[in-house]
């Protein structure tokens, strides 16, 4: 089960010190190892759910699909609202062909049911075109563990998405514009029944044969009044121009839209 992620930090007024805890543990973690998300996951948080039905230092562990299926929720040590999804199955990040099987859970609309966890860090319910979701190109992330990151959406990177809706089809199109750190396809999805992983290898040339220079980003996007979707943003690593297709870039770790 869920823990309650504002009496987790947030306790009268004061910082949980046992909180304060978890963050130090996962920051010294994370310090120089590859393979610190794996070992948070599989070492303290799947087995004190198991034995315990605590989650700790995750803030939910997801069993219901069994080990290759299952999903667990840390907050990030980076931001204050940042908080990933990891999952339970052995998978490297976006270049493994795993998650292009048929029969591979969608990992994004986990993600996406897990964003109230970003909503109370901040202690405002945010709406959809203020969350989004990323996961890095094999060239930018430091951990070798499968893992997408949820957190705000940048302030400049919301408006430019609401200002160009209307160019945002359901085929892939080349934005005629930067977005922070490179250069972006986007198409428009109004539901993640379909998973982005398939529509990105499918969609864009070139993608399916080298996923471990793509970066995704799946951002929430009001289409019209009453009609909530999403952006789905693509970008090719190209280290000659500086570009590590870091799709985190996009996201706000300092959550400005919460204020």
């Amino acid at each position: 089960m869920p823990m309650n992620l504002a009496s987790l930090f947030f306790r009268g007024g004061r910082i949980s010190f046992a909180a304060c805890a978890f963050v130090l543990a996962i920051s010294i973690a994370h310090a120089g190892d590859p393979d610190a998300l794996l070992k948070i996951m599989h070492d303290q948080c799947v087995p004190d759910e198991e034995a315990h039905h605590n989650p700790a230092p995750c803030v939910r562990v997801d069993l219901n699909g069994g080990m290759d299926r299952g999903y667990v929720i840390l907050k990030d040590r980076v931001g204050v609202a940042q908080f990933l999804l990891i999952a339970t199955r052995r998978i490297s990040g976006i270049e493994s062909p795993d998650l292009l099987a048929p029969d591979m859970p969608n990992y994004w609309a986990d993600a996406w049911q897990n964003r109230t966890f970003v909503s109370a860090a901040v202690q405002r319910n945010l709406p959809a075109d203020e969350i989004g979701m990323a996961i890095n190109s094999a060239l930018a992330r430091s951990q070798n563990q499968f893992h997408i990151h949820i957190d705000c959406l940048r302030p400049d990177v919301r408006a430019l998405l609401a200002v160009h809706r209307d160019e945002i089809g359901l085929n892939w199109v080349e934005l005629p514009f930067d977005l922070p750190g490179g250069h972006y396809f986007a198409r428009r999805l109004d539901n993640l029944s379909a998973d982005p992983f398939r529509l990105l290898a499918q969609g864009v040339a070139g993608a399916a044969q080298h996923m471990r220079e793509e970066t995704l980003v799946v951002a929430g996007l009001v289409f019209a009044p009453g009609h909530d979707g999403f952006v789905l943003l693509s970008s090719h690593a190209d280290p000659a121009k500086g570009e590590r297709a870091h799709g985190e870039d996009l996201l706000d770790h300092s959550c400005a839209l919460a204020k």
